[in-house]
């Protein structure tokens, strides 16, 4: 039986489609306005009145040109080694922690789980940190970027949560056959919770990517900077000067610094942008099967 509409359907379906058009436009054109900005002549661009529809004012690559240096080439490479290395990092220790508190039946794991848990709202402070990572002699070196923030206690109770889910009776079965702890979770446990496995990568991928207080406290050489110390000093050093010549012309610094501006936005967030849409699929069920216990 196929229901009869009504005007007053087809009114509220209109009205509808138009609401979450706009909805759709709010948020897509931030995006594409700092696209346009990022590749417009910075003289033209202070001159206009902020609202761009359809194309960049006077394409123009200045912008990238003052951002894409070999300074920041440097800063790219040492963000995507933070990026893989510090991930692999706090995936492998993520694995043991949530792994340990999954399991059933050992003695002080409550106790042990709240004492994980009251970091996530306490803690020692940066100077205590920059005492601590000092004593170990860590400073002015990737490691200092790698360990001390190796360990999100959220996500490891959100991976704890997904392992708990894996049948105990695969495990039993498992270790009936021979298998040590180490087996039992590279082989029966990790494979069974790709859904979480996938968030939470994402989660520390996103961090690493955007961490840029871990270098400024802890590290001392430029050629260990990740990009995103480049791109504030880029953003800072622009606005040293009123009159920046460039090939013969004169560019207004204030223009030329809106402009980076919007180039630095693009340059570190579209590697995130490019990755994010792969993982999407497992985002929602993912943190469903990692923070609901049933």
């Amino acid at each position: 039986m196929v229901e009869k509409r009504t005007w007053v359907d087809n009114v509220f379906d209109i009205f509808n489609h138009i609401l979450l058009a706009c909805i759709a436009f709010a948020c897509l054109y931030p995006f594409w306005y700092v696209l346009c900005a990022s590749f417009s002549d910075p003289n033209e661009f202070i001159k206009h009145d902020f609202v761009l529809l359809f194309k960049p004012l006077k394409f123009s690559l200045e912008a990238y040109t003052h951002c894409l240096t070999t300074r920041v080439v440097t800063g790219y490479g040492n963000t995507i080694f933070y990026v893989i290395a510090g991930t692999a990092i706090s995936m492998f220790l993520t694995f043991l922690g949530a792994y340990a508190l999954s399991r059933k039946g050992w003695l002080g794991k409550r106790f042990i789980t709240l004492m994980i848990m009251f970091t996530m709202y306490f803690s020692g402070g940066i100077i205590a940190i920059y005492l601590w990572v000092e004593q170990l002699g860590l400073i002015d070196t990737r490691w200092a970027v790698l360990l001390p923030t190796a360990l999100s206690t959220y996500n490891m109770i959100v991976m704890r949560t997904a392992f708990a889910s894996v049948p105990e009776s695969l495990i039993e079965a498992a270790k009936l056959d021979g298998a040590g702890e180490f087996t039992c979770l590279f082989r029966i446990v990790i494979p069974l919770s790709q859904a979480t496995i996938a968030v939470v990568v994402l989660f520390y991928a996103v961090w690493r990517w955007n961490d840029w207080m871990s270098a400024t406290i802890f590290l001392r050489s430029s050629e260990l900077y990740p990009l995103q110390i480049f791109l504030r000093e880029i953003l800072l050093t622009s606005s040293a000067d009123n009159i920046v010549n460039t090939g013969g012309s004169s560019v207004n610094t204030t223009a030329l610094a809106e402009t980076i501006k919007y180039a630095t936005i693009v340059i570190s967030t579209v590697p995130v942008l490019v990755i994010y849409p792969f993982i999407q699929r497992y985002f929602v069920s993912g943190v469903m099967i990692g923070g609901v216990k049933e």
